[in-house]
């Protein structure tokens, strides 16, 4: 008997080794699968396995992130997907108008003073003082009461006066000298609302292209953020031209203000509603940030009929007309999916309609910094 024990024990000792090794086989399989499954999850899908909330362009057949973890929602802002270029054409924007931003306010203030004076000794050298002396003599007498001129001599219309007795071949030269020590910068807020507005557009699209695909509730958030930051931006971009073209012109300028402050507020509240994000209503969406734009051509032809002659209207028009054309073009590659549409799937990673959108909306952007740079060179010098 007790040999038949130590038989049984050595073959219960023998199974339960057996089930041992199963169990370690069982492990080793599942620890296997856990990490073939994570490397799975997280791999790039093609169109047709994104579930609905994703499915936006069907050109662009491959290479994306779908209900990712937030983690390797972040991190894959340094891999390759069909999103890559995307938040970085728009999050290297938001670095370049936060560089802008910090050069305005530290340096677009004193530029002229600190470059000008270098030349004045060069251009009274240079001057014919006799002749600017007969000149200023010629022109004076004839100003509407002299008497004024010693008690408001620091008043925008009397500077103006001054600045028109000048001749023409010194007027630009005299006046980038002189207007910096009689003159003081005018208002600096509508520029840096424009900045900010553009700003903030820049950061919110590239955030929502990076997190969009976590989950529907994000997506629909990131959204809503992306097309708010469009419309600051639009309404933004506004403020610039209107307050420094009619700032002598209260009614007007709060008119065009306030107008277009009411369209971005309204074209918000529009896209909040659901439908609002889906493809079909694409054409919709940029139909109606287009329009907006296009509402800017009210206030810039008002301009060029009260100003007619000034250089400076020439060039800030001519900005703004740079900048509709680049907004204008960049909407029409967005709504036409243009041009991927035409070869599906060659354009996933690079060169897709929507990256070209956002290369256009930096560059135009760009260009009104440019076009508000000489708004306040110009109300700078000729005030009201």
């Amino acid at each position: 008997m007790g040999g038949g024990d130590n038989s049984k024990d050595k073959d219960s000792i023998g199974l339960l080794e057996n089930d041992g090794g199963g169990e370690r086989e069982c492990c080793g399989k599942q620890g296997k699968g856990k990490r073939l499954w994570k490397k799975v999850k997280y791999q790039l899908v093609e169109y047709h396995s994104l579930p609905a909330f994703l499915r936006d362009n069907e050109y662009i057949l491959g290479h994306y992130r779908s209900e990712w973890p937030m983690k390797q929602v972040l991190l894959s802002i340094f891999t390759i997907h069909n999103e890559t270029l995307n938040v970085w054409t728009h999050l290297i924007g938001f670095f370049l108008f936060l560089a802008l931003t910090i050069y305005t306010a530290m340096q677009v203030p004193n530029v002229i003073d600190l470059n000008s004076l270098q030349h004045l000794p060069d251009f009274l050298k240079n001057a014919d003082l006799h002749k600017l002396q007969a000149e200023l003599l010629t022109c004076l007498p004839s100003m509407p009461d002299l008497q004024r001129l010693r008690d408001e001599i620091s008043s925008w219309h009397i500077k103006e006066l001054l600045y028109n007795c000048l001749p023409n071949n010194v007027k630009d030269d005299l006046a980038n000298i002189i207007a910096p020590l009689v003159i003081s910068p005018i208002t600096r807020w509508p520029f840096y609302a424009f900045l900010g507005g553009a700003m903030f557009c820049l950061l919110a699209s590239s955030v929502c292209h990076l997190l969009s695909c976590h989950s529907e509730r994000v997506s629909y958030i990131m959204l809503r953020l992306d097309y708010a930051g469009i419309a600051a931006l639009i309404s933004t971009s506004f403020y610039p031209p209107v307050y420094y073209s009619f700032m002598c012109y209260p009614f007007f300028c709060n008119l065009y203000m306030g107008s277009i402050t009411l369209l971005g507020i309204a074209t918000i509240l529009v896209s909040l509603l659901p439908v609002f994000q889906t493809p079909e209503f694409r054409t919709t969406r940029a139909s109606l940030f287009l329009g907006m734009g296009l509402s800017g051509a009210v206030p810039i032809l008002h301009k060029l009929f009260l100003f007619w002659g000034e250089p400076e209207v020439f060039y800030t028009t001519g900005y703004e007309i740079l900048m509709g054309a680049l907004y204008g073009l960049g909407a029409l590659v967005y709504a036409t999916r243009i041009p991927e549409r035409w070869m599906p799937g060659k354009f996933d990673i690079a060169g897709h309609s929507h990256q070209l959108f956002h290369v256009l909306v930096v560059a135009g952007a760009y260009t009104h910094y440019h076009a508000g740079l000489v708004y306040l060179r110009w109300r700078d010098l000729r005030g009201c």
